[in-house]
């Protein structure tokens, strides 16, 4: 966010000159008093907590899917070799939201004022598009598959998709321990392993189906269903992620609705404009806004007011406030 204090004028307090008719005293109070806040953006513990899921989460599905890739070429199972060929992205994806906060713990600087906290919401994207590809290769492959049909060994794929489960069901339970309905980030790797998971499902289903049926088809036709799973997730975690990225309004954060509310709330405004909303991450919304005074307000009573409200009713606890008053005839 740019700075709008003025170099010339002390505490930030200063004037513009407007067209005749329009000439308002904006008070501007930026040397940010925002309570409870610092431009210092102390260390996130939840985030050092997801930090320590990924990377465990990151060991258990690179780990098996060695093993993976081993019984799907073996085996002749699409299924399986999908599901390995998840596990890596799996990898890939959850080292990579592990750099997102990494990245996003380092401090600001004078480049980078609010720091590195949106690459969490960049590595989140990132793990969409993954997520995407990797769904339509899958169906690529299926339907090969199915236009080619080849014999699978249904014992080996078994017993290795049963191994598969119970490792993205503790990778699963390690992930969702976290706040992922707060950190886009872990829940674009939350998906993933969710993706992972119900592919080792498919296999087993589709081992079941060819031991029992010889079903061969049902191999590549149970991993178009988890193709469609995977392909879901990326779009809902590319759709939030991309939302943050062009810095959309955050939901509950409705220029109408902030102005309301801070009519209702707040004594001694006459008008609210000039509202803009977005979010460094999901967790971190910002705004900006203009607030005109009631005849008789104090400015600085009515800023500190506003400040409180949006922090309090919005979770904007980092709010730039300009006030403005009519300028006297004498002063103009």
């Amino acid at each position: 966010m740019p700075n709008h204090t003025a170099p010339d004028c002390p505490n930030g307090a200063h004037k513009h000159d407007h067209a005749p008719g329009h000439a308002h005293d904006h008070s501007h109070d930026h040397t940010h008093g925002h309570a409870g806040h610092s431009h210092a953006h102390e260390a996130d513990m939840t985030s050092a907590d997801s930090r320590r899921r990924v990377v465990l989460a990151a060991l258990l599905t690179g780990g098996f899917m060695f093993a993976e890739v081993i019984g799907g070429i073996v085996s002749g199972s699409l299924a399986l070799m999908a599901d390995a060929a998840h596990m890596l992205t799996d990898t890939g994806s959850l080292l990579l939201a592990w750099l997102g906060y990494k990245l996003a713990a380092r401090p600001a600087d004078p480049e980078r004022s609010f720091g590195f906290g949106r690459m969490k919401v960049l590595a989140a994207f990132t793990n969409g598009v993954l997520l995407i590809l990797l769904a339509l290769w899958i169906v690529w492959e299926a339907v090969n598959r199915l236009l080619l049909p080849s014999p699978v060994l249904g014992e080996l794929m078994l017993g290795v998709a049963v191994l598969g489960l119970v490792v993205n069901v503790m990778a699963f339970a390690i992930l969702h321990g976290g706040g992922h309905k707060e950190d886009i980030n872990l829940r674009g790797a939350l998906w993933h392993v969710a993706g992972d998971l119900l592919g080792s499902v498919a296999a087993i289903l589709a081992a079941i189906l060819i031991l029992w049926q010889g079903w061969y088809i049902a191999d590549p036709l149970l991993s178009i269903l988890v193709a469609g799973l995977a392909l879901f997730g990326g779009l809902r975690i590319v759709r939030d992620a991309g939302h943050i990225l062009i810095e959309g309004t955050p939901d509950g954060l409705e220029a109408s609705h902030i102005i309301a509310d801070l009519k209702a709330h707040v004594p001694g405004i006459a008008g609210v404009s000039h509202v803009h909303a977005w979010a460094l991450t999901e967790s971190r919304p910002l705004v900006t806004l203009d607030v005109t005074l009631a005849p008789g307000a104090s400015a600085e009573t009515v800023r500190r007011a506003v400040k409180e409200r949006l922090a309090h009713a919005f979770g904007a606890s980092h709010a730039t406030v300009e006030v403005i008053g009519e300028v006297s005839p004498s002063a103009a």
